[in-house]
């Protein structure tokens, strides 16, 4: 563990940086019981979510990040939330002795975030093998700018089993626009789609899973058409809501609407489970998803059955989504008003009833009713 010295006086003070600290979700810190809290109708979180911290902090300056370099706040970098959620500060012995413990024995995997940072090369390699001892399954979500395909081999040799790539946007020229040179960032999209490849090489089919997020300039058609990309490739796709991070260069950019995202949510799911593939699907002039070239029954079958709305992420020993980030894509009260956009629980029959209404909603903007306001 490294110490530096204070410039007065013989006082040390601890550096709290990865590998030997790591900042965790506020979800995950209430499942470690280190944070207070009770999630939302007794949803339950199964991945702890890790993200390696630095002083330094993220090289990159992608334009709807909280962690992003191109951040616009008076707080230190490891203040800053990310995907809408503060992320605390806890030695990684504490994570560790949490799952060693017994004290959240429902946890079936660990999510382990890197940054844009040369340091999180070793040091994710480092957490891995760490947590190896306590867990067997982990996955990596990885920035491909700054990684090789012999350190995704290293990768797999200290214990993680699954990867994640966060694609994040739907086509290269909006990801030229937010990560690349729009906004004079480090990331090439060739590369992630390279480093997409060279995962499922190493990992296999199916342990491989690409981050998009649904509403940051493309269509519904050109989103469902990259998810059918992925596919063909051997590789899920776990899907996000845009929600705008605060000082972030996107903060004023809208979430996206309700009926879109739930759109997507459904068009992935008949494609990652192989039900139907987006060239049998059919949109409008705007790119909007008018059939989802499945049958009727098969149709309402899929859309009631409720786990297409669920969050996407890597399996668990149980659970088919372990990684379900409650709260993740929406406020609280947002959920409490039948807009939670991944849920992380079951819909039960009142959600799908909103659902089913939602899926019909082809407005171009989100906006939330006043009456929800006034009943709430």
């Amino acid at each position: 563990m490294k110490i530096v010295e204070e410039k007065h006086g013989t006082d040390t003070e601890e550096v709290r940086e990865s590998p030997s600290y790591v900042r965790t979700s506020l979800a995950a810190g209430m499942t470690m019981g280190k944070i207070p809290g009770k999630f939302y109708r007794d949803a339950k979180l199964y991945c702890i979510n890790l993200l390696l911290t630095y002083d330094e902090g993220c090289h990159a300056k992608c334009a709807y990040c909280g962690l992003s370099g191109s951040r616009e706040t008076e707080s230190e970098w490891t203040d800053s939330s990310f995907i809408r959620v503060d992320w605390p500060i806890f030695p990684i012995e504490d994570v560790k002795n949490a799952l060693r413990d017994g004290i959240c024995p429902h946890v079936e995997r660990v999510c382990i975030s890197m940054i844009t940072l040369g340091r999180s090369r070793e040091d994710c390699i480092s957490v891995v093998s760490d947590l190896r001892e306590v867990i067997s399954r982990i996955s990596l979500l990885i920035t491909p700018t700054i990684i090789t395909k012999d350190w995704l081999i290293r990768a797999k040799d200290a214990g993680a089993d699954k990867i994640g790539i966060a694609v994040d946007t739907a086509t290269e020229e909006i990801f030229e626009k937010l990560r690349g040179k729009g906004v004079r960032g480090p990331h090439k999209w060739s590369k992630y789609w390279e480093t997409v490849e060279d995962s499922i090489d190493i990992f296999g089919s199916e342990n491989v899973g690409i981050h998009l997020i649904v509403g940051v300039g493309e269509t519904e058609k050109e989103i469902i058409e990259t998810i059918q990309r992925a596919q063909d490739m051997g590789s899920r796709t776990h899907l996000f809501s845009f929600f705008p991070e605060e000082g972030s260069l996107m903060e004023d950019h809208p979430q996206p609407p309700l009926g879109s995202y739930r759109r997507v949510q459904l068009a992935r799911y008949i494609i990652n489970y192989e039900f139907g593939s987006s060239r049998k699907m059919k949109f409008n002039d705007l790119g909007q998803l008018v059939d989802f070239g499945v049958n009727h029954d098969e149709f309402e079958k899929l859309a009631n059955s409720g786990e297409a709305f669920m969050t996407s992420g890597c399996k668990g020993d149980k659970q088919e989504n372990a990684c379900n980030r409650p709260m993740g894509n929406c406020t609280p009260f947002q959920a409490s008003i039948g807009h939670w956009r991944n849920f992380p629980i079951m819909p039960d029959e009142d959600d799908l009833k909103k659902i089913r209404e939602q899926l019909s909603d082809y407005s171009l903007t989100y906006e939330v009713d006043d009456s929800y306001i006034e009943d709430s």
